[in-house]
């Protein structure tokens, strides 16, 4: 799991420490693949205590010493990664653990897009409120044992995150207001024209109806230049241009390939387009399907295949670069698999999975009732009874007015019986609706 390039600690303390993360890790490994129980708050207290106090360990033992990274601190990153994604899964998302994973994501998808050079106005302003609510959380973090060290560490992890940001927010601002539009499309057109690149079965009328499309966008220029209605020159407007060469000398490498895909890059292509396809069914069916911790094999899968990159390019056996258009499609694939990793875990409710199917059920009936109220609601207060016995039946599982698991109490109480409330005040508000509409007498009744 480890990359061999990472040395072994020198220290006999360190080793000691070494040998027991890795017994918290692998005990972590299991929990995670164990589908046949839900994950259990107190479980994971445990396994996260004993790697906080390897980590006291740890630093106490570096106390003074200049420290060169070993595979102590991989095991940590890793016993962390593993724990932030638990928080997730237990509900407790909005404790500091819990934004462990989340920065690293982050930071990931930001360096991808410095090194592309290719990012649009949304991408940042989701990012930069992600960052917002993690540094929320890190300060203000309801965790009942908090361990300061680790708060510290993903503080600065945010702010390394948000220098980053700051870099490519300054790019935006570098171009005009009215180009910007301009900018996100093309940005749009050259990441549609990668996936259909990646398909199974290649389009060629797809790509063509893009670079049409940008033909299109190249005629506003004149004379080489995107200018305003008094024919100024708008700022960034070469940057957007070479954006817009950058989008047709793409379709032109795409249109040779035809789909063809080196076979000497095979297996990692094969591996990264199997990893972005999976993601993307579970950001589809994420509601019913996703245990947080799944996310994990896929980012460490992930982080090798990009970690494995010689100044910035993947070399083949003969120490050969891959070609630009190598380069590029498997670039698309990481950075697309580190998106979609990074809207599953945003998209994680603070519920525990044992409430998760009372809290899916319940999401459904607000849907259902938000859509009938839209349609103009209902004719009679009968249409209402399935909905009524469905609401009244998952209140009747409460004891004491928690929803119980066996003995336990799992985290995100609040926010089912916040979501139950909802739905039995949208029922109430159709019920007397009907009601009233019954009551009310037709024209031909008062004749």
């Amino acid at each position: 799991m480890d990359t061999p390039k990472i040395p072994a600690p020198k220290d006999q303390g360190e080793r000691e420490v070494l040998e027991r993360l890795i017994a918290i890790r692998d005990q972590l490994q299991l929990r995670k693949h164990d589908r046949t129980t839900y994950v259990r708050t107190q479980d994971v207290m445990v396994l996260y205590d004993q790697t906080i106090e390897q980590v006291r360990i740890l630093n106490e033992i570096r106390k003074g010493k200049p420290v060169e990274e070993n595979q102590v601190d991989r095991v940590v990153d890793s016993c962390f990664q593993l724990l932030s994604l638990f928080f997730m899964t237990i509900g407790r998302n909005n404790e500091a653990p819990a934004a462990y994973a989340l920065t690293s994501t982050i930071k990931r998808l930001l360096d991808h897009l410095t090194e592309a050079n290719l990012f649009s106005a949304q991408d940042l302003e989701s990012m930069s409120q992600t960052l917002e609510h993690l540094s929320d959380i890190v300060h203000n973090s309801a965790s009942s044992k908090p361990a300061p060290f680790l708060e510290d560490l993903i503080a600065q992890r945010i702010e390394r995150c948000r220098a980053s940001l700051s870099a490519l927010q300054k790019k935006i601002e570098d171009i005009a207001e009215p180009l910007r539009p301009t900018a996100d499309r093309l940005v749009s057109i050259l990441r549609q024209m990668a996936v259909i690149n990646t398909k199974s079965k290649f389009s060629p009328s797809e790509i063509h109806k893009r670079e049409a499309e940008l033909k299109e966008i190249g005629e506003k220029r004149k004379d080489g230049q995107f200018v305003d209605a008094d024919g100024n020159v708008l700022k960034g407007s070469e940057d957007v241009s070479n954006l817009l060469d950058r989008c047709l000398e793409y379709t032109q490498i795409v249109l040779e390939r035809n789909g063809q895909f080196p076979d000497k890059w095979r297996p990692i292509y094969d591996v990264l387009v199997n990893i972005r396809n999976e993601l993307d069914k579970l950001s589809l069916t994420q509601a019913w399907s996703l245990r947080e911790t799944d996310l994990y094999d896929y980012q460490r899968q992930l982080d090798r295949i990009d970690e494995s990159r010689v100044n910035g390019n993947w070399v083949d056996d003969q120490g050969q670069p891959a070609e630009l258009y190598v380069q590029r499609t498997l670039l698309y694939l990481i950075r697309r698999s580190y998106g979609y990793i990074y809207h599953l875990m945003i998209s994680s409710e603070p519920v525990s999975e044992a409430l998760l199917p009372i809290y899916n059920q319940l999401q459904t009936l607000k849907r259902c009732l938000v859509e009938v109220k839209n349609s103009g609601g209902v004719t009679s207060a009968r249409e209402l009874y399935p909905y009524s016995m469905k609401l009244n039946s998952i209140d009747n599982m409460r004891v004491d007015g928690k929803f119980m698991v066996g003995d336990d109490i799992p985290e995100g109480q609040g926010s089912v019986a916040e979501l139950l409330a909802e739905c039995f005040d949208l029922n109430y508000e159709l019920r007397v609706a009907a009601e009233a509409a019954a009551e009310t007498p037709t024209p031909e009744a008062e004749s």
